[in-house]
């Protein structure tokens, strides 16, 4: 671990969500200097307009020039285990970006491999830090609701609808990562097992396509991934999880319910991202006043930049040796098995 208080230099891999939110959040966070930028296609020029100092289009080439300690895995999923081993190997501190692994074998080779080399490993499940989620947590771990029942979570939006254009890419690809349960159900699953407070002891479900011809520009493709997914999960104690999303509805809306014996709490809302919080019991329904994320004011940048930062505040604890609240390898592993239970995944 480094010296408490220390800075540490970061490289972030991937240049979409990467440059939109992992570089910004980094910097903003205030104990790391974004010193690389990496991208097959374009890093250069994204390095430009992030103003980051160097370009690479490999991790390779940028282990052969230059040294970081933290690298930031921001890279479609098809590229995670290749990228987490090398990093890993060469004993550098790793969050990597969800969804973990295109499969429960890969995510089990990373995490065997961040406990060989011993650094600080998480995953990039950002909305665990929401202010809803960090008040569901507590009034689950503080008993408010009594003994937990079922946890549910459905997450609908309007983006994946026939009428909907978005350009061909490895997203429409099932064999390199993409689809709907990859990108959104895996938040969905870390959140209730977060809740649940363990990994499941079972789970099923399934995807599905409805809409596998898609248009964009004019042009057709074929989608081979998922635009809705399901997922139903035993935590054994009497605790269930319900876990939607579909991406084919007419309305985006998100609803996570935590319904205990004593007390449900809701958090609701037209995203993940925004919503109001009640708490629901025989005699009333009672709207909670959330603190603020102490970062909100970043959400100009990304909205996505707030929670992220909240995130980084824990890596950087766990950089300093401190006990840190993050998600980790272990973590991603549990969420892996869920999703290949639905079917997601190689």
């Amino acid at each position: 671990m480094s010296a408490r208080g220390a800075r540490w230099r970061v490289a972030v891999a991937g240049s979409g969500f990467g440059a939109k939110v992992h570089v910004p959040a980094f910097r903003a966070q205030g104990r790391f200097d974004v010193v690389a930028l990496v991208s097959p296609s374009n890093a250069t020029r994204v390095a430009q307009e992030r103003d980051v100092e160097r370009a690479f289009s490999s991790l390779d080439e940028m282990f052969g020039e230059i040294d970081v300690d933290v690298v930031s895995v921001a890279a479609p999923p098809f590229a995670h285990r290749d990228a987490v081993l090398a990093c890993l190997a060469r004993g550098k501190h790793v969050l990597c970006e969800k969804p973990f692994a295109l499969s429960v074998a890969q995510a089990q080779e990373m995490l065997a491999a961040s406990e060989r080399a011993g650094t600080v490993s998480a995953i990039a499940h950002e909305f665990r830090y929401l202010p809803s989620r960090q008040a569901l947590h507590e009034l689950i771990v503080n008993g408010h609701l009594g003994p937990l029942r079922d946890i549910e979570y459905t997450v609908v939006n309007t983006f994946l609808r026939a009428a909907f254009e978005r350009p061909d890419s490895w997203w429409f690809d099932r064999e390199r990562g993409g689809g709907l349960a990859g990108a959104y159900m895996s938040h969905l699953v870390d959140t209730a097992n977060w809740l649940a407070g363990r990994a499941p002891n079972h789970a099923t479900g399934f995807v599905r396509t409805a809409n596998p011809l898609r248009t964009y520009g004019g042009e057709r493709f074929t989608s081979t991934v998922d635009d809705g997914a399901f997922a139903l999960i035993d935590y054994g104690e009497g605790l269930v999880g319900r876990i939607a999303v579909d991406a084919t509805r007419p309305v985006d809306s998100a609803v996570l319910a935590v319904h205990g014996e004593t007390r449900a709490a809701v958090a609701s809302g037209p995203s993940i991202l925004e919503g109001t919080m009640f708490t629901v019991d025989e005699e009333e329904t009672a709207e909670l006043q959330l603190l603020a994320n102490p970062h909100e004011k970043l959400a100009s940048i990304h909205p996505n930049v707030p929670p992220f930062v909240s995130l980084l505040d824990e890596f950087a604890k766990a950089l300093d040796g401190e006990p840190a609240a993050l998600p980790t390898f272990a973590d991603g592993v549990a969420t892996q098995r869920v999703l290949a239970a639905v079917g997601y995944g190689t």
